[in-house]
């Protein structure tokens, strides 16, 4: 790592759009630039001499939200400060329209190890443009090791465990911005867990592109990272990010119900509830698999396992019927937590070349409707803890959460872990009363 001059007082804004991987990159560049003498702020509107985004690129809104932030920022930096993106968005980002949009430094999918010694670097010598996408993307390429020592935009900790798809939905750009599956050497993923609980923290929450992909380019499997986990005893909870419905086999289920850390909580993409449409977006179960799915789960670890999911609505060829399904689904499955988000046409994609693409009202008012039978639902499985003892994980101000992934209020330090009684359900949360 490069030598810091006059480091006092700099000051570096850095922001993550997107996924929980994006959130493990940004902790990655924000603890390096701390360990180097910066200091970081989430706070736009303090001064900073630096920024970094961490881009999403998922849908044309997170295009124009990326677009929008960086034009905010460039502004806000002025001429002398230096601007720094990375991630999905800058993966597909012309050279020509960063440098044209004020951006400095330029880092796709890959290069994020390389951004924090850049960024100094730039901030020491003056701006410049510098692009640091070499690798090919579409190439199989060995683990860019972003480790963390200790969680600084988050109470919680995010590890990267996996990177890349290559399961090609026919909605989805991602796995031409990430590339092919790549997966973390175990015993890193290991020392760096053992590094956060030294730290203090009490979480850990496994991320990854697609990550039921685990270890299969490394002769191993997200199962056997779970039983070597276990054997962690500090360890008070383990999460996972988001898991594809067919990855969860048995081997899975075996070592979950067998991780005493593990939250009884999983985030299982549904898309759509119409078999015809899931065959059309190549996501490879059928809407009575998942629903057989979610049932096996519970199962195996808990009757009263939050599913939580993602739903896209409007994809070409979606009628009223098939939407319908969607909804009928939603409820057969006992689905909590549900994020909705309209249909987006990507460009190279399938999808995008589709006939019958559905208009943006008819999109808006189904994205309506599947938001507001999501609430009932998550309202309704939140109200299922009422007058139950819980966990939680004081995360900040009071606020936190449960085991199960609901947020609770109650009394407790910052990072925290206590018992508590749940007095009432207020909607989408629990208020509760500490009980230890």
């Amino acid at each position: 790592m490069i030598e810091i001059k006059n480091s006092d007082n700099l000051k570096i804004f850095i922001h993550v759009f997107g996924c929980r991987s994006s959130l493990c990159e940004g902790e990655y560049i924000a603890g390096t630039l701390k360990a180097i003498g910066a200091e970081i702020t989430e706070d736009v509107s303090e001064e900073f001499s630096a920024a970094v985004l961490v881009t999403c690129s998922v849908t044309h809104e997170a295009d124009r939200k990326c677009r929008q932030a960086v034009r905010r920022l460039r502004r806000l930096l002025g001429d002398d400060g230096v601007l720094a993106v990375c991630g999905c968005w800058g993966q597909g980002l012309e050279a020509e329209e960063a440098y044209d949009l004020g951006v400095d430094i330029l880092a796709g999918s890959k290069g994020k190890d390389l951004l924090p010694e850049a960024l100094m670097n730039m901030i020491q010598t003056g701006r410049d443009f510098w692009d640091l996408r070499t690798q090919d993307i579409s190439k199989p390429s060995e683990w860019e090791e972003l480790a963390i020592n200790s969680p600084i935009m988050h109470s919680r900790a995010f590890v990267k465990i996996q990177d890349g798809c290559d399961h090609f939905c026919t909605y989805c750009v991602i796995p031409f911005l990430r590339g092919r599956p790549v997966s973390r050497p175990g015993e890193n993923i290991i020392a760096e867990i053992r590094r956060l609980l030294d730290s203090g923290t009490k979480e850990i929450i496994f991320t990854g592109i697609h990550l039921g992909m685990y270890g299969r380019d490394i002769g191993s499997s997200l199962a056997d990272l779970i039983r070597e986990v276990s054997k962690i005893k500090e360890l008070s909870r383990l999460r996972l990010g988001s898991l594809e419905p067919f990855c969860l086999d048995e081997n899975l289920l075996n070592a979950l119900s067998e991780c005493e850390a593990f939250c009884p909580h999983l985030h299982l993409p549904l898309q759509s509830g119409d078999d015809e449409i899931l065959s059309a977006m190549r996501r490879g179960y059928t809407a009575r698999d998942f629903v057989n799915v979610c049932a096996h789960a519970r199962e195996r670890i808990a009757d009263d396992l939050h599913i939580s999911s993602d739903i896209l609505v409007g994809f070409p060829g979606e009628g009223s019927r098939a939407f319908q399904h969607t909804l009928d689904i939603m409820k057969e499955a006992g689905l909590g937590r549900v994020h909705v988000f309209p249909y987006s046409p990507r460009n190279g994609t399938i999808a995008a070349g589709l006939p019958k693409q559905i208009t943006r009202e008819v999109k808006a008012h189904r994205t309506a409707e599947a938001i507001t039978l999501g609430r009932r639902l998550y309202n309704s499985y939140v109200r299922s803890f009422d007058k139950r003892d819980v966990e939680i994980l004081i995360e900040k101000n009071f606020k936190g959460h449960t085991r199960h992934y609901i947020e609770a209020n109650c009394d407790g330090e910052d990072n925290e872990l206590i018992k508590a009684r749940v007095l009432y359900c207020d909607y989408d949360k629990l208020e509760c009363e500490r009980r230890d």
